[in-house]
């Protein structure tokens, strides 16, 4: 059965960073994989996780399976998170969340939800998107086209192309939004923009289902669910992936949550019963660990205010680290203008750089950047900006 089989390619992103392991190059630097990093180059255990951790091995006394769609605890405060304390849509008992995989988990337990209630819907996703959103629809059995979002010429939102896009989308499809820090463009919708993308959900009739990665990376854990409350005050229904890798700082512990809202409790209910089925025969129940910690954090006030700061430390680091990387390039003498850097949102840059520049500076330099030009700012450091700003010089002149 197996002889005849070709190896399949390397994943687009995690396969850089095996070959980042393997470059003996001490210069080395990995711009691809998106995990936040410190100055020093390595990505920490936060201190109010380490908190957490200690009170959850002190305090625990079983490991019994976890129920379907995890803990009843943990699903209230991602609601909460997500959309603000005392929402309507709490508070009508609207929405229905299950504590999944990652983010990642989400998706793929959304689109096989989605898969056999809407088994005919084709889903859209954005002009670029995230290099799995692709894959996880197409895998479990949906068609998966492309609605106009960045704007090359602008490095900003070619927001014309994609209101005329959204609002050629047919009833009872399902469309794929980036909620904040778009990955890979860094560019984001202003709240105008997703005001009208919300009216024309409601008009056309289609599913929004929200990627909700970043919450805290962009602007602020309040500021960055503008869009999915806009979404949420204008569509009956809709369905939100969570993701706590990012801003927790959670990446192995695989954390998660896929919610979704209908249109009262009922039918909420009824939704949510197929959701556990998608789970029940994908891997039964989640792990409990990271919901553990996240679950201890967000229900301690103090914890809570402690991990707040953390996220601000790491948002201010990006920030500051946009900022660094263009005055850098612009006192390096390079004539390109990149101050769209310090224009983006979240760890993902757009940079300009083209497939044949991309492919020089991992091949000649060691410099490691995802096809399309899209690099995490987060992997620059004091140590390597300098020579990562000399040899982008190199190849845009």
């Amino acid at each position: 059965m197996f002889e005849n089989l070709t190896a399949a390619p390397p994943d687009a992103i995690l396969g850089l960073t095996d070959a980042f392991k393997k470059d003996p190059n001490p210069l080395k630097v990995n711009l691809g994989v998106g995990v936040f990093k410190d100055n020093q180059g390595q990505t920490p255990v936060l201190e109010s996780v380490k908190t957490a951790e200690a009170r959850i091995l002190a305090s625990a006394s079983s490991k019994s399976y976890m129920p379907i769609g995890g803990a009843s605890e943990y699903a209230a405060l991602v609601q909460e998170m997500i959309l603000g304390e005392e929402h309507p849509v709490i508070t009508g008992r609207r929405i229905r969340t299950a504590h999944t995989p990652g983010g990642t988990g989400g998706l793929r337990v959304g689109a096989d939800f989605l898969r056999k209630v809407r088994p005919g819907a084709t889903v859209w996703v954005s002009r670029p998107t995230w290099a799995n959103h692709k894959g996880i629809f197409e895998a479990a059995g949906f068609t998966v086209k492309e609605y106009a979002y960045y704007d090359p010429a602008s490095r900003g939102l070619d927001r014309e192309a994609l209101l005329a896009d959204l609002g050629k989308v047919s009833a009872g499809d399902v469309v794929v939004l980036h909620v904040c820090c778009h990955n890979p463009s860094g560019v984001d919708m202003d709240d105008a923009t997703w005001r009208e993308v919300a009216s024309l959900a409601a008009r056309q009739g289609w599913l929004p289902f929200l990627d909700f990665a970043y919450q805290g990376f962009g602007l602020g854990i309040e500021e960055d669910r503008a869009g999915l409350l806009a979404m949420a005050e204008t569509c009956p229904e809709l369905l939100v992936a969570s993701s706590f890798s990012k801003n927790f700082g959670l990446y192995q512990d695989r954390t998660g949550a896929l919610s979704l809202i209908a249109a009262n409790a009922a039918q909420a209910d009824t939704a949510f019963s197929h959701v556990e089925i998608a789970i029940r025969v994908n891997y039964s129940n989640p792990p409990a660990h990271g919901g553990l910690i996240v679950t201890t954090i967000l229900s301690d006030e103090e914890l809570r205010e402690h991990w707040i700061q953390e996220l601000a430390g790491m948002r201010r680091r990006i920030a500051d680290v946009r900022a660094q990387l263009v005055a850098a390039l612009k006192k390096s003498g390079i004539k390109t203008d990149f101050s769209f850097i310090q224009r983006q949102k979240g760890m993902f840059s757009f940079s300009g750089l083209t497939d044949e520049q991309v492919a020089f500076l991992r091949e000649k330099k060691s410099i490691y950047i995802v096809k399309g030009g899209r690099m995490n700012v987060a992997g620059i450091t004091s140590q390597n900006l300098g020579y990562l700003c000399a040899s982008i010089r190199e190849v845009v002149g």
